[in-house]
């Protein structure tokens, strides 16, 4: 079983619709480098009805953390930074998508965050 984590920058009190849109891009990133990587794993992820799950961290330096954290175990994951027209300034990290991965291993690595 597959699924993708978004984690999301809690501390930037974003409004609903630029959390949709940040997770949306992290999504989408975050899929196409899994695609490139590992296409066995986004096709399979795409069969399974592609499994997503939002979190929040409180800082831009948990969310780094958490990055990393999937870098060193070779997850793909895709950092996103706002291009500011609206909420927030140019260049803001806001958030990051890592997978479609092994649901059990996102669990592992992600599972003390709370649900946005």
């Amino acid at each position: 079983m597959y699924k993708q984590v978004i984690v999301i920058r809690a501390d930037l009190k974003m409004g609903k619709g630029k959390l949709a849109a940040q997770s949306s891009h992290a999504s989408l990133a975050a899929f196409k480098k899994t695609e490139r990587a590992h296409p066995e794993v986004a096709k399979a992820w795409e069969r399974e009805g592609q499994k997503k799950i939002v979190l929040k961290v409180n800082s831009e330096q948990e969310l780094h953390e958490y990055f990393e954290l999937a870098k060193r175990e070779e997850i793909p994951a895709e950092l996103i930074r706002d291009a500011g027209h609206t909420q927030i300034e140019p260049g803001t990290v806001t958030c990051f998508g890592a997978g479609p991965w092994e649901e059990k291993k996102l669990d592992e690595l992600f599972g003390k965050l709370k649900l946005l």
